[in-house]
């Protein structure tokens, strides 16, 4: 990491000691220094609120389209209609964070999602029943978390210093995770009670709060060498030829393409729980399986002092890839539910070990001028592994089963990074 940048990127200084190495269960435990800076903690505690109520809409939406239409195609329809503007605008957004004050970014970004919350809520208070009305909220949503999300996460490294970068990762994702799990649950349990409208009220008063930490956050202007740039279609090339160039970016976006793309069987799961566990109930294993993976990754975020004071970053990617290869493999030839749950649970520890160090390594190995650009890439690579995972086990499992696909995809996926690390020393060599 070019240690030169230090000068022009202000840090809130941390008045506390450095303390000492942790004993007994606590270096076990989540490791919690990222929190004693106040910048970060704004910034996580904002994540923490948004992360539940971002998926009361993400509950609330595909739920009133099938209320609307009676149809889960129309369903399938909106979620690529919100794919579409997020891949663009993260793609844009990545070059507007490397080019303007984050924080104001920041501002704006949450202000737009807020207020399309409030949209969101409106015409469901006023019984509009209109999918395209929806479908175009949605597509703006999207379209504001994509520039949201690469200043989000590039704001990280300039509010946190170097050996605390795995640790803030594993405190974000952890938060993420717990929504993902807390989100539905209680938008389930809400809906009856209150209503479906009023999931979007309740996440646009949560984004009110991630605003009000945003203003508190200090200001996070660009560095010299980019106060000027404009953010166009020339920069975002140039952060696609920053990548070719600095392998071990290239090498650790490729390393989740293989987990995700070849490894995420989730769309097998309705299939799985009818023909190989539907004795247990397919309902019950419907629900377990779907959330295997985020409690596996909730858990290893928990116990996340294990692991994220690692220096070897790139070996901690490798081995984490591998690891959710194996339990894949395992979930697809296991016949008993219980120990598919547990396989899941396993691969979801290994994902959240991967999530951190390959952020670590985008925030470390990347020059501040191109952490925007190159977190924007990230985006849409997160979001669009899962979806192209979709289509390729779900038209693999229709033509040979779902367990053959399953298992399938995860040997493939053991090769594919044995192989790629085998092949580009790069990613082995990588350390802080």
């Amino acid at each position: 990491m070019d240690t030169s940048e230090s000068s022009t990127e202000p840090q809130e200084k941390d008045p506390s000691p450095v303390p000492p190495a942790r004993r007994g269960w606590r270096r076990w435990a989540m490791d919690t220094r990222p929190l004693r800076r106040p910048a970060y903690r704004r910034l996580w505690s904002s994540t923490a609120v948004t992360a539940v109520g971002s998926q009361l809409t993400a509950v609330a939406v595909p739920k009133q389209i099938f209320d609307i239409t009676g149809s889960s195609a129309w369903v399938g329809v909106a979620s690529v209609a919100g794919l579409l503007p997020l891949v663009v605008f993260a793609l844009w957004g990545g070059a507007i964070a490397d080019s303007m004050d984050r924080r104001k970014l920041l501002l704006i970004t949450n202000i737009g999602i807020a207020v399309t919350s409030v949209l969101f809520w409106l015409q469901a208070l006023t019984g509009l029943d209109s999918v395209a009305a929806l479908m175009v909220l949605l597509a703006v949503q999207q379209a504001f978390w994509g520039l949201n999300a690469p200043a989000r996460n590039a704001s990280i490294a300039r509010l946190v210093p170097a050996d605390e970068l795995p640790a803030a990762n594993a405190l974000g994702s952890t938060v993420m995770q717990i929504g993902q799990v807390v989100g539905p649950l209680l938008a389930g349990v809400l809906i009856p009670v209150i209503g479906l409208a009023e999931l979007y009220l309740l996440d646009a008063v949560a984004l009110c709060v991630t605003v009000w930490a945003v203003v508190r956050l200090p200001a996070l202007p660009p560095v010299k060498a980019a106060a000027e740039r404009r953010a166009g279609v020339r920069e975002i090339a140039e952060g696609f030829r920053y990548i070719a160039l600095h392998k071990v970016l290239l090498l650790s976006f490729l390393a989740d393409i293989i987990a995700m793309v070849f490894g995420m069987p989730r769309a097998l799961f309705p299939q799985l729980s009818s023909q190989t566990y539907g004795s247990y109930g397919e309902g019950l294993a419907l629900g377990l399986l779907f959330a295997a993976i985020p409690i596996g990754a909730v858990a290893g975020g928990l116990f996340s002092g294990t692991f994220s004071r690692a220096r070897r970053h790139g070996w901690m990617v490798i081995g984490a890839v591998v690891a959710w290869g194996a339990a894949i493999t395992a979930f697809g030839l296991s016949g008993s539910l219980w120990l598919a749950v547990l396989f899941l649970v396993l691969a979801g520890v290994a994902d959240m070990v991967s999530m951190v160090f390959r952020g670590a390594i985008l925030l470390s190995a990347a020059s501040d001028e191109m952490r925007g650009r190159m977190q924007g890439v990230f985006t849409v690579v997160v979001a669009g592994g899962p979806r192209l995972a979709d289509v390729l086990h779900g038209t693999a499992g229709s033509a040979f089963g779902a367990r053959t696909a399953t298992v399938g995809g995860g040997l493939l996926v053991v090769v594919l990074m044995l192989g790629l690390a085998a092949a580009l020393p790069a990613l082995r060599r990588y350390r802080v």
